[in-house]
């Protein structure tokens, strides 16, 4: 359908502020922790490709592409020579991509320099793969970025891809990222440059890395209910940010969504399935169960979690091992934010009142945590469990090397004999060199005795793991290996 170019004009211009020598108005000064791999990409492409950003609905996309152009403009790039438009806008869906790039020209004429394309959600973009494609590999000057909530058309054709986008996923807020968008006031915490410093530290530097911690732990409770997405984050009632998110999950991805990029029809099967996930969040993916307790057919329930999982709602982690023993194991299944159970559920700060509740959360968070710290580093994700019912949470295999996470957050002091399962895994893996439990108690930090194996064990305490994982992210290290 045709669009009048008038209208196109003055939707493009109210994108583009720029282009009258405007800033963008109400942009957070303070980036996230990937805004500079992003701006890189942008600047100085290590390869001639495009930049898929992805992750789920209101993480903060827009907000980073916007913070880029501000920054691309401050650097004296031609704003004439930069276009943000979204297709979530119902207008520039209607028209189309090159109607778009038509009208852009016909009210900015090009400058001097190359081109830069900010695409949001452009997984409403027919053939938005085929176009990325023929652009990378055509028009060298273009410099493009495209953002999705989903990943259908992009999965569907992953061939076109190959070699002519570059992928980064934004996950929520990490706990440190949390605090700085809040303006949190905390006393100086300590850094380290790796966790496994933890192992020689001495009785005053654990005393001091106690003291540092006491206050991360209310913050942190409240971060595993408010959530990690930007909007709801600064929304001071906990009620009202759970109302948020729950209309943002279940009215934009899982009705609307669901429907525009997948056709699904049956979306309150879907919904059901959603609630299901969030009140076994961490559970066994035995579909089967699932289907019979829902009345849902069993290859529905497998498309629907498939479904989710690419709308960036839900991780699967498989079993560790490899081959035959990999295929006939069983996936388990997390949210990608604690706080998206809390929300669908309606339970407010109830969570924090039960403690297997607010342990799952915890064991949640941390994962995901993990995830996006290691997801650029090649890291293998698994969770190991034995004949005997016997589970390591998460094992994170990077470099060759293993390492095991046990989160048990409970009041009481962690001992060995309170986690057999990373025990039993020790012994059958003499390899793994290090083991970390995180807790609950600031105090129960620090070393581990354990007479069973010859693998060392730290504590740490949740709140400040997901707080040192979130710094190093923000200051591009690694704290899981040692520096070589």
């Amino acid at each position: 359908m045709r669009v009048p170019k008038e209208e196109l004009f003055t939707i493009l211009s109210q994108f583009n502020p720029w282009w009258r020598g405007e800033k963008v108005p109400d942009l957070p000064t303070w980036c996230r922790a990937i805004f500079r791999e992003l701006l890189l990409w942008i600047e100085n492409p290590p390869a001639a490709r495009a930049v898929l950003l992805s992750g789920p609905r209101q993480v903060g996309k827009t907000t980073l592409l916007l913070q880029t152009i501000q920054k691309l403009v401050e650097s004296g790039v031609p704003p004439a020579n930069i276009l943000y438009a979204t297709f979530d806008h119902p207008v520039l869906k209607l028209a189309g991509l090159d109607t778009v790039l038509e009208a852009w020209r016909e009210l900015e004429p090009k400058a001097e320099g190359p081109e830069y394309l900010f695409l949001d959600e452009a997984l409403f973009i027919k053939n938005i793969e085929t176009w990325v494609k023929h652009e990378i590999d055509f028009f060298k000057t273009r410099r493009i970025v495209f953002t999705g909530s989903a990943t259908p058309l992009l999965q569907a054709d992953q061939e076109s891809g190959v070699g002519r986008w570059h992928s980064l996923r934004i996950s929520t807020l990490s706990f440190y990222e949390y605090l700085q968008i809040r303006k949190t006031n905390l006393p100086s915490i300590p850094q380290v440059s790796s966790v496994a410093e933890l192992f020689e530290y001495n009785s005053s530097e654990l005393y001091k890395l106690t003291e540092a911690t006491i206050p991360l732990i209310g913050h942190f409770h409240e971060y595993l209910v408010r959530g990690g997405f930007p909007q709801t984050a600064l929304v001071d009632s906990i009620t009202q940010a759970q109302k948020l998110l729950r209309e943002d999950i279940i009215e934009k991805v899982l009705k609307r969504d669901m429907t525009a990029l997948f056709g699904v029809r049956r979306i309150l099967e879907l919904e059901l399935l959603f609630i299901y996930l969030c009140m076994h969040d961490g559970g066994i993916q035995d579909t089967t169960t699932i289907a019979k307790e829902l009345g849902i057919a069993k290859q529905t329930v497998h498309n629907f979690i498939d479904l989710l999982e690419s709308t960036y709602l839900i991780y699967r982690l498989p079993t560790f091992g490899y081959g035959k023993e990999v295929l006939r194991a069983r996936n388990k299944i997390y949210l990608t934010d604690p706080a998206i159970a809390p929300a669908i559920l309606l339970k407010g700060k109830t969570i924090l009142e039960d403690s297997h509740a607010l342990g799952q959360c915890v064991e949640t968070a941390i994962i995901g945590h993990l995830f996006s710290h290691c997801s650029s580093r090649q890291a293998r994700f698994s969770y190991w469990r034995s004949h005997k019912e016997k589970e390591v949470d998460l094992i994170v295999e990077m470099n060759g090397t293993l390492i095991p996470f046990e989160v048990k957050y409970q009041s009481q002091h962690i001992q060995e004999r309170d986690v057999p399962g990373l025990t039993d895994l020790c012994r059958q893996k003499p390899s793994i060199q290090e083991a970390y439990v995180l807790t609950k108690a600031p105090q129960d930090i620090g070393k581990m005795e354990t007479a069973s194996t010859d693998t060392r064990y730290a504590r740490i305490p949740a709140a400040l793991f997901c707080y040192w994982l979130g710094a190093a992210d923000f200051a591009q290290k690694n704290i899981l290996l040692r520096s070589p």
